[in-house]
């Protein structure tokens, strides 16, 4: 737990309050933990506000109902529990203002969660400033702590080896923690004027963002992150070895579900043992994690390590045999098959196979006028389409395919320099894609 303000604990204000804004859960959850803590402590009632805004980049009709669905989960659960929840989706940018404040006005203190990405830090850095009450951020986006290494890594050798020499996992979030709720003389009372002044938008159609990005055929939330957990485990985990052949169905699809806090790594890590799975959660994410806690520009080009950017800016004048504008990259209309699938998987689907990802970015970079314009179309086309976009797994995923996180690889080539050379055509060679290309053709 971190302090996110100076202002004092209220021991006799009316409720405690959990501004849930990652961790979008009611169980496996370090956040929720606390704040029930804080609520038995002081004897006082849990509130549960979940809100929504519209006005953050790349709100669309695909992210909106993907976090509809899980508050549907969480009301039910909260519910059970005999726990106030209030879930707010905001009608237009900016309709919102002023609820968080009503309802901390009359709090003991607010529990929030802390995530490294997007908007999140700047958004709970302010709110916590111009609150007059204690704010306490809880980390709880990873298997490890944010603070448990003081530094961002360049290499997941070197991360790993860090983590392997630590104990880990040695503190775990309860799994069922509204098993046993706080005893309170009453429940939490959300005033009648907070619902009056600030009603929820009840039709997504009525919300002002994108509506040209449709929802996907998946459901979001708890309910259905457990479902596709369950799925991998029994189904798919056993050939997770397979998973870079995208014919092969051997991804665990829990990506958008991990994005959004509908689940959690730690419930993630007890359930799977397959070695592969393990590490790609417990070193490739956690290490995304870790450098976006750590590196301010995690999201900007400039996050590139010094070879990459010198490399990349030596052949920047390099002709390109093949140039695409940013729309028609993003209607998949390239004269490359498989790119073109990879594409219309994100379009359609909000995700793309993970060795077709790492594929997809580099041919961005080989197709566009300069490394500074890929970067920006490859973030672009990934915040806007993926459902679990805008991640720091997103950032560190896009960077890779720049050079981070990688070494200088030769021969020097044209265009790429010493950057990781990737093409379609050694992608069709070695990977099984037949059934895939016809999906998505």
């Amino acid at each position: 737990m971190q302090r996110a303000n100076d202002r004092p604990v209220r021991a006799h204000g009316d409720h405690v309050l959990y501004w849930m804004i990652a961790a979008r859960r009611s169980t496996w959850s370090f956040a929720l933990d606390h704040a029930l803590a804080r609520a038995t402590q002081l004897g006082r009632p849990l509130l549960v506000l979940e809100p929504l805004r519209a006005g953050y980049r790349w709100a669309s009709d695909r992210h909106h109902a993907f976090v509809i669905d899980g508050m549907a989960d969480n009301s039910t659960a909260f519910a059970a529990a005999g726990i106030t929840y209030l879930s707010y989706v905001e009608p237009e940018a900016g309709a919102g203002k002023g609820l968080l404040e009503a309802l901390a006005a009359r709090a003991c203190c607010v529990i929030t969660d802390e995530q490294p990405g997007f908007f999140l830090p700047r958004m709970v850095r302010a709110t916590a400033a111009r609150l007059p009450v204690c704010v306490e951020t809880v980390d709880g986006c990873g298997v490890f702590p944010l603070r448990a290494f003081d530094k961002a890594f360049t290499a997941a050798r070197w991360f790993r080896r860090a983590w392997q020499a630590m104990p880990h996992l040695s503190t775990q979030p309860e799994r069922w923690p509204l098993a046993r709720p706080p005893r309170v003389v009453r429940d939490a009372e959300v005033p009648g004027n907070v619902l009056r002044r600030w009603p929820s938008a009840r039709d997504i159609s009525s919300i002002a963002i994108d509506h040209t990005v449709p929802r996907v055929s998946y459901r979001g939330g708890s309910a259905a992150a457990r479902i596709a957990l369950d799925d991998f485990v029994s189904r798919r985990a056993a050939h997770y070895a397979e998973r870079n052949h995208p014919d092969a169905d051997a991804a665990s699809g829990l990506s958008p579900y991990l994005h959004f806090g509908h689940i959690s790594a730690h419930e993630v890590l007890a359930r799977v043992d397959e070695p592969g799975f393990r590490d790609e959660l417990v070193t490739w994410r956690e290490l995304a994690h870790n450098f976006c806690f750590h590196r301010a520009d995690h999201d900007r080009y400039t996050a590139l390590p010094a070879w990459a950017r010198a490399t990349l800016a030596k052949h920047k004048g390099d002709p390109r045999p093949e140039r695409y504008t940013a729309r028609e990259l993003e209607q998949a209309a390239t004269g490359d098959a498989v790119w073109n699938a990879a594409q219309r998987q994100l379009l359609r689907d909000g995700r793309i196979h993970n060795y077709l990802r790492m594929l997809w970015g580099k041919k961005i970079l080989e197709w566009s006028a300069t490394p500074q314009r890929a970067f920006a179309t490859m973030v672009e086309l990934n915040n806007k389409y993926a459902v679990d976009g805008r991640d720091p797994n997103s950032y560190a995923g896009i960077l890779w395919t720049l050079g981070l996180f990688d070494r200088p690889w030769g021969p020097e080539r044209s265009i790429f320099g010493t950057v990781r050379f990737m093409s379609s055509a050694a992608t069709k060679r070695k990977l099984k894609m037949a059934r895939y290309l016809a999906k998505y053709s």
